[in-house]
């Protein structure tokens, strides 16, 4: 005999939606969100308990989870669906610590990191050129990359795009951090692109923006003249591609991310901004998941015109994550 929400609680609300079976207030609760549901669990003990149910939180889930459970390089304990959800939502590492997944906390969007020994990076396995290492801070399974000395900087990296949420926009970031020790050619215009099919993004980007803005405070502090004569030269006008130009100008590090990458893609430069965690990240493009979507997603960091020497960056990987 189904029980209502009604009978689990006496006293119950008025309406007839108390009188509605628990698996068709489930079922209704399921279509909502994440975040709905936790909303729901306030209204009453009755409501708490079906809102807080396997049935309502296997829906937020990717239908995949298992998999993604049997690739993890830890084994995941958990007692109930909603528990595993937030589990999920703090990330995991899959595929040999190759890559970290995470669930969206509004939306169960998947989210994924390409770790940097799951990038293409050219030179990557000369010591010469590059070293892996670990750093404080870091879990035990993430190796980042440090550039030592190349002429030819490209970074690549690719997912299947059916390992995404479906109907869904996403972005790609590159998540780095410029050495203690200082950088040399960062400061020269990198360019970032995404590519899924028939969609390409490409924007240019400074790894080491941050380093002019210093300059220019610290050249305007010392020489007022010296500051504007700088500041001109700064801001001259960039070339990205035949026929396409922007002015650079350093903007504010706070502004709100979504804004800063609508002026990304319409001026075709990219803002490195600081993270929350300490690293940089760089909006690489942007891309749509549609429902049949199959093929790669490709993304790429490339330097490789301006011939001269660059080193003192360090690769943590590509995130991919929802579009807010």
């Amino acid at each position: 005999m189904r029980s209502s929400v009604r009978d689990m609680e006496s006293g119950g609300g008025n309406g007839d939606f108390w009188r509605l079976p628990e698996e068709c207030v489930s079922y209704a609760i399921g279509l909502t969100s994440p975040r709905d549901a936790c909303r729901s669990e306030m209204v009453s003990s009755s409501l708490r308990a079906v809102a807080a149910s396997d049935a309502v939180w296997e829906k937020f889930l990717p239908s995949d989870y298992l998999d993604i459970l049997s690739r993890a390089v830890d084994a995941i304990s958990f007692t109930s669906k909603k528990h595993l959800y937030f589990l999920l939502c703090d990330s995991i590492f899959i595929d040999g610590g190759k890559k970290r997944f995470a669930l969206d906390r509004e939306t169960g969007a998947k989210c994924f990191m390409l770790s940097a020994r799951e990038l293409l990076i050219v030179w990557g396995d000369t010591p010469a050129h590059w070293s892996w290492t670990h750093l404080p801070g870091l879990s035990r399974l993430q190796e980042v990359a440090k550039l030592l000395d190349v002429c030819w900087l490209e970074i690549c990296g690719k997912i299947d795009s059916r390992m995404l949420s479906k109907k869904t926009k996403y972005a790609a970031y590159l998540i780095f951090k410029i050495s203690d020790d200082g950088s040399i050619g960062l400061d020269y215009p990198s360019h970032v692109s995404v590519k899924m099919g028939d969609h390409e993004v490409n924007l240019s980007t400074h790894l080491d923006h941050y380093h002019n803005i210093r300059a220019r405070r610290s050249i305007g502090l010392r020489s007022r003249f010296r500051y504007n004569r700088f500041a001109r030269v700064y801001q001259q006008p960039m070339l990205l591609e035949a026929g396409q130009w922007t002015r650079h100008e350093p903007s504010v590090v706070d502004e709100p991310q979504q804004a800063q990458e609508h002026v990304a893609q319409e001026n075709k430069f990219s803002q490195a901004r600081k993270r929350h965690d300490g690293w940089m990240e760089v909006f690489m493009g942007e891309f749509y998941i549609n429902e049949g979507d199959e093929g790669e997603v490709s993304m790429s960091l490339m330097e490789t015109k301006g011939g001269h020497w660059k080193s003192g960056l360090i690769v943590q990987g590509i995130e991919i994550r929802p579009k807010k």
